[in-house]
């Protein structure tokens, strides 16, 4: 076993950041590459991720619930990551693997921050949803908000969320960069407006560059 998955064995690693970053693509490469390298990888996605979540995942990001409010939003996304958090999360560490995620707490406060809910009270019903299940580092893909856009549109139909005025996507962006700059210690940020094998390779010298400790 390589000293990189001897390090990232029973941690929890998340990929976040706004529409058409690449997060799922990153994240794909770099469970292929961990795997490669003798760790042994548990894949996530947030919403979903298990039957519960999935059902409330088609909820959240059905056209047809365009009414919902902020705070439904928020209800529902939390009780999808309590049953993530405890059904695969939690044991997965446990077991001494590493967890890889699409997505977390940090993109309910992102997002449901940007739609006027009160972070500090997103971070409390975290609390509440996952106890002490966080990320030991989230990596932020950072785009421009128009470019990001225009990269989800190109690979279909926009979802409730991402069908939301560009206002919004522009504060989801300022939001999740707040979060990094003011927990340096569990969040890095990485420019996603390279080729994606330009943004693999920072994304792998960031993890074997970490502060883990």
């Amino acid at each position: 076993m390589s000293n990189l998955a001897d390090t990232l064995a029973g941690k929890f690693i998340v990929i976040d950041g706004p529409d058409g970053a690449g997060k799922t693509t990153q994240a794909k490469l770099l469970a292929e590459f961990l795997t490669n390298s003798g760790l042994d990888v548990q894949r996530i996605r947030d919403p979903g991720g298990t039957a519960i979540g999935d059902e409330i995942r088609t909820i959240l990001l059905d056209n047809r619930h365009h009414r919902m409010n902020v705070q439904c939003e928020l209800m529902l996304y939390m009780a999808s990551r309590a049953q993530l958090a405890q059904e695969i999360i939690a044991p997965a560490l446990a077991a001494g693997k590493c967890v890889l995620g699409d997505r977390y707490i940090s993109s309910t406060i992102a997002y449901q921050g940007a739609g006027g809910a009160d972070v500090e009270a997103i971070t409390q019903a975290a609390r509440i949803a996952v106890g002490t299940v966080m990320p030991d580092l989230t990596v932020i893909l950072d785009i421009d908000s128009e470019i990001g856009l225009a990269r989800a549109a190109r690979e279909g139909q926009a979802d409730r969320i991402e069908s939301k005025q560009i206002e919004y996507h522009r504060k989801v962006r300022e939001l999740f960069l707040c979060q990094a700059q003011s927990d340096p210690h569990h969040f890095a940020v990485i420019p996603a407006d390279g080729s994606i094998d330009q943004i693999q390779l920072q994304l792998r010298d960031t993890l074997q560059t970490w502060n883990w400790t």
